[in-house]
């Protein structure tokens, strides 16, 4: 299966029958390339994803500034430092975890809970780490 279809199918379906959706999601390499992502997701910025990469390496690096995506940026809440950052904007927010080659984002909006977003960035967060990925 292509890192697109894994966007597509698992990342952007359907959450519990509930017939709701993240809002975007993506897979991008730790080396700041884009390997698949779905049609609406923001333009990361190099420095972005530097930045990510830094607060997994040194968790709490991102609290004091936030976490910006394509410039929008994103209060950092709790997380588990070194696998997950979460961060909350509004109504909605982002979930981002480490894999061993990747980074997985899942952005949500209402209705979307953080819960639920979590659980979807999360769970395939965890497949790819179980296939060396």
């Amino acid at each position: 299966m292509s890192f697109q279809s894994y966007v597509d199918e698992y990342l952007m379906d359907d959450i519990d029958g509930q017939g709701q959706h993240l809002a975007s999601a993506a897979i991008i390499g730790h080396d700041g390339r884009v390997w698949a992502q779905s049609a609406n997701f923001p333009q990361v910025k190099p420095n972005e994803i530097a930045d990510i990469i830094k607060d997994f390496d040194e968790p709490g690096y991102l609290a004091p500034t936030g976490l910006h995506i394509a410039g929008v940026k994103y209060m950092v809440i709790q997380g588990e430092p070194g696998a997950v950052i979460r961060g909350k904007k509004g109504s909605g927010g982002i979930t981002i975890q480490k894999t061993c080659q990747a980074l997985v984002f899942g952005i949500y909006e209402e209705p979307v809970t953080p819960g639920q977003c979590n659980m979807v960035v999360e769970r395939f967060g965890n497949y790819l780490i179980d296939q060396g990925l």
